[in-house]
């Protein structure tokens, strides 16, 4: 990877800077700037001399300010992060264009890179075509709430970013440096005077329109040309060879879909979050066709067409006679725009459908004529494709590959629909509705009472049998009515809308079997499984029921429930309706909240393994769903090193990841980042698709890991369990109590009210360790781990400390799961700083917790950084990694003063009584944790 140039980056980062300063000055006057300034020479000082009197200092400075100069402060350092953050990319992407220009052979990275490696280690053809042909690649984008900056913000720093860029070009002259400059300025003063964090909790359908945002801004344009850069490495590095690429990247979508947790997202809102996405296909598309339209002039006066496209001409005249009047008048010879006329003409009338549709259930009368509309992409496809015939057939094939290709592409991948929505429920949700329903049903007095056995025997004699167990009205309690609900909107959307707008169902914390099969006969009664064909004639089953396997023994009891599930008759029937394909989801939050980053990240590696051996046996396709956040804690980090680190064999070109909260904003907002992002995950995918089975001494290693997670869970599980008095420093030492209330997300923080870690949802529990500094999630328990492994003279590894430290190594060295997990922890511990940790620290009132709960975090962060140093044989942090690191460097000196800040407005927040006051002090507190979270990155 290119290194940046730090005087480049350092120039820009200052000029921006600048600017910001102008308009601190300008907006709230010269005291303002020079307190700031005065603040950050502070924070340097204590940064560069390691002093804590230096600390003393900022601590006694920031509380002796009132409220009104915090919060000035508190901008002005949120506002320079995200100008921090607009110079890295800009500098990142423009050192990478040096290096790309500078590189001798394919540009690194890219999917050029990937698939000439893939020559390079003897992959034949024919084993790259039948790879491609199966292939799923499918990032699912969610509203987790770790996103805290508003959909406004992200635009202005769209604008800025633009403007900076232009900066930085050579050879302007000066009257357009002084407009790019200007540009900034008026973006800037914009942006400080517009709300930073959102003054109402954003619903649902906010959430889903804006994530919307990233494929107008950029996914929809970016994908054709990730397509083309395929198509053109295949054909570079095996020339000769017949390529035509099926769609292997597609998107999916949580927002609108998941339930677990939301009771905001109901059947209604699911149908609307369809309709909202509909809404924005049918636009893109019709702004793509806008465009291909005017490319497409080619007149038969010159050239001929196929009959075929007369044909077609002259049926959808007769469809749309007002239209055909219309186009033989206006465009009477130019045969390619009167069909991307009709074509248009059929999008509208797609989307009236859907939209009537949505607001009342049509009779078979009402349905649009065949040809006058599109029921799913298909059609839309076939008339694209019968343009390009006709173009390939009569020397057309520079614009048959031009715009009308790139249309074509974006209709197979993102169809009518833009990403396909998956649904989300708690497995608790289905059980108990079952337990009703069987009831009333007379099938069982008491299912919920029944041993899992004896409840896998009873749905399994359900779903063999015809009866229907659920009445058009729906006679039950309301949880009960929302679940069936639900299940018939999905029915209603697949039968009417798009047959491709759903496809999967995520069951949350699976622990039988049951919990599948009850899924299944819930299907089953809204007619979305239908083995026999009683509804359609022909047999089908359209949902896959992916289980979620989230806490580390669910993930260690993986292999027996999908065996349970491959031995019940009705289960494998609805497999073989499904091609045979298994989707599983593995969820690395509530695993790393249970028991650590260690044990979890060797749980789930482990899980991988053994449900790939599975389903190689059983004939079946494993399609993984890895439920990644943006945080190291819960699977983050760069998502090309976390799929080149999977075990061998799990991925097989199939691989389904979430993309949530701040990650999103960071890979789509910019068309480059985009691109850049999709192609690493592409290249990976392909890669690692064909890795070796493993590398000699693998097998020694997972005993290492074994031994090392078994180290690790239980130093982590005495400090989060065995400690007294733990929950309390978490609730006194974090900012939790703010942080319930963020206005970032609809989904509450927790599943209950009670005041329980078990009950608070992983994300604000990593969220609020990020906050304070302390980062457990990412290391605690790790050094423990290796301090005991290399010190145990019983262990079962034999040798003394050396060798086993020498084992360790040569793991770091040769086993990519290894150095990722380490190189993961690196960055984790990094952002972790006892000496502002301490601070948080301070706010417990109870002297012997503070002391004793702190000593731990203290003692064993300490060790964490030098077991990474034994085993990496680095002397600092990050060692590796000269940008990460620099980054960090350049980001404390504003970092530090806002932890300062938030930790004085803590004490003054908990001992407010009530009124403006309280809630001007948690306003501020929010601001505090929306720039901390922009400076710290990768918090959720």
């Amino acid at each position: 990877m290119p290194v940046a140039d730090s005087s480049s980056l350092s120039s820009l980062i200052r000029t921006l800077g600048n600017s910001l300063g102008r308009v601190i000055s300008a907006q709230e006057g010269r005291p303002v700037l020079d307190l700031e300034e005065n603040v950050r020479l502070l924070a340097k000082e204590f940064r560069q001399l390691g002093d804590p009197a230096q600390a003393d200092r900022l601590e006694s400075l920031v509380a002796g300010l009132p409220l009104p100069e915090l919060v000035r402060l508190i901008k002005s350092f949120t506002h320079y992060f995200g100008l921090v953050n607009l110079s890295e990319k800009i500098d990142e992407r423009r050192a990478r264009r040096q290096g790309d220009l500078a590189a001798s052979g394919p540009r690194p990275g890219s999917l050029d890179e990937a698939v000439a490696t893939l020559k390079r280690e003897g992959v034949a053809a024919e084993d790259l075509r039948a790879l491609l042909d199966r292939a799923l690649v499918q990032p699912v984008l969610t509203a987790h709430p770790t996103e805290s900056k508003r959909r406004t913000v992200l635009k202005k720093l769209h604008r800025i970013a633009a403007a900076a860029g232009h900066l930085q070009e050579e050879g302007l002259l000066a009257e357009e440096k002084d407009e790019w400059a200007r540009l900034v300025d008026e973006e800037l003063v914009g942006l400080w005077q517009s709300d930073e964090v959102r003054p109402v909790k954003p619903g649902v359908l906010g959430e889903v329109r804006s994530n919307l945002y990233y494929f107008e801004e950029s996914i929809f344009r970016v994908v054709p040309r990730l397509y083309r850069d395929l198509e053109i490495a295949l054909k570079a590095h095996y020339p000769g060879a017949d390529w035509n690429l099926p769609p292997l990247l597609r998107f999916g979508s949580w927002i609108g879909g998941d339930r677990d947790g939301n009771p905001y997202v109901t059947a209604e809102v699911t149908v609307e979050t369809l309709l909202e996405m509909k809404r924005a296909a049918v636009k893109l598309h019709l702004e793509a066709l806008r465009h291909l339209t005017h490319r497409l002039s080619p007149s038969v006066q010159q050239v001929e067409v196929l009959p075929e496209l007369r044909e077609s001409l002259e049926r959808e005249a007769e469809t749309f006679p007002a239209l055909a009047l219309d186009l033989a008048h206006t465009f009477p010879f130019e045969l390619y725009r009167q069909k991307c006329l009709a074509i248009r003409e059929k999008l509208k009338r797609t989307l009236d459908f859907a939209e009537r549709a949505s607001r009342q259930a049509p009779n078979p009368a009402e349905w649009p004529a065949e040809g006058t509309w599109y029921f799913g992409a298909r059609a839309l496809v076939e008339d694209l494709e019968l343009m390009e015939r006709s173009l390939r057939a009569n020397h057309g094939e520079e614009l048959a590959d031009g715009l009308l290709k790139d249309l074509k592409r974006q209709a197979q991948v993102f169809g009518l629909h833009l990403a396909k929505l998956d649904l989300r429920q708690h497995s608790g949700r289905h059980a108990a509705a079952l337990d009703e329903i069987l009831r009333h049903a007379g099938a069982h007095e008491s299912y919920a009472s029944l041993s899992e056995e004896a409840k896998c025997a009873l749905l399994e004699r359900e779903l063999e049998g015809r009866r229907p167990l659920v009445p058009a009205r729906l006679p039950y309690s309301a949880p009960t009515r929302e679940v069936l609900e639900t299940f018939r909107a999905m029915a209603m959307a697949l039968e009417q809308w798009d047959p491709d707008c759903m496809e999967t169902f995520v069951l949350s914390f699976t622990q039988g079997a049951s919990d599948v099969l009850g899924t299944l006969l819930l299907a089953r009664e809204a007619g979305l499984f239908d083995p026999e064909g009683r509804l359609t004639g022909r047999p089908s089953s359209r949902l896959n029921i992916a289980p979620l396997f989230e806490s580390l023994a669910d993930l260690g009891n993986a292999p027996a429930v999908m065996q349970r599930l491959l031995d019940s008759p009705p289960y494998r029937r609805h497999l073989r309706l499904r091609g045979n394909t298994q989707e599983v989801m593995l969820g690395y939050s509530d695993s790393n909240k249970e028991a650590g980053y260690l044990a979890a990240q060797w749980a789930l590696y482990r899980a991988q393994v053994e449900l790939a051996a599975q389903a190689g046996r059983a004939g079946l396709v494993l399609r993984l769903f890895h439920g990644r956040g943006g945080s190291i804690a819960r699977g983050g980090g760069p998502a090309s090193r976390a799929i080149l680190a999977q075990p061998p064999r799990t991925v097989n070109g199939c691989l389904k990841l979430t993309e949530q909260g701040e990650v999103i904003s960071d890979h789509y907002s910019e068309a480059e980042d985009t691109r850049r992002h999709l192609e690493q995950i592409l290249g990976a995918v392909l890669r690692q698709s064909f890795a070796p089975p493993g590398a000699a001494g693998e097998a020694d290693w997972g005993r290492v890991m074994t031994t090392l997670a078994g180290r690790s869970v239980k130093a982590y599980q005495g400090l989060v369990r065995g400690q007294p008095g733990f929950l309390d420093y978490f609730l006194q030492a974090t900012p939790i109590d703010v942080i319930r209330r963020l206005r970032i997300g609809s989904r509450p923080a927790a599943r209950s009210r009670e005041q329980d870690i078990s009950q608070l949802r992983a994300i604000p529990w990593v969220f609020s360790w990020m906050q304070n500094r302390h980062t457990l999630q990412g290391w605690y328990g790790l050094g423990a781990a290796v301090e005991a492994f290399l010190e145990d003279p019983e262990g079962p590894f034999g040798g003394g400390p050396e060798e086993r430290l020498g084992m360790l190594k040569d793991m770091y060295r040769r086993w990519p799961f290894f150095q990722t997990l380490l190189d993961n922890a690196q960055m984790v511990l990094s952002k972790a700083d006892m000496e502002i940790a301490g601070r948080y620290a301070r706010l417990v009132p109870d002297e012997d917790l503070r002391a004793r709960v702190f000593g731990l975090f203290r003692a064993e962060h300490e060790r964490s950084c030098r077991a990474v140093f034994q085993v990496t044989g680095a002397s600092s942090l990050l060692e590796s990694e000269p940008d990460l690191r620099r980054s960090l460097l350049l980001r404390n000196p504003y970092i530090d003063p806002l932890s300062f800040i938030q930790v004085e407005l803590l004490k003054r927040l908990r001992s407010a009584e009530g009124g403006p006051e309280k809630e001007a002090l948690e306003e501020a507190v929010l601001l505090t944790i929306n720039g901390l979270a922009a400076g710290l990155k990768n918090t959720g």
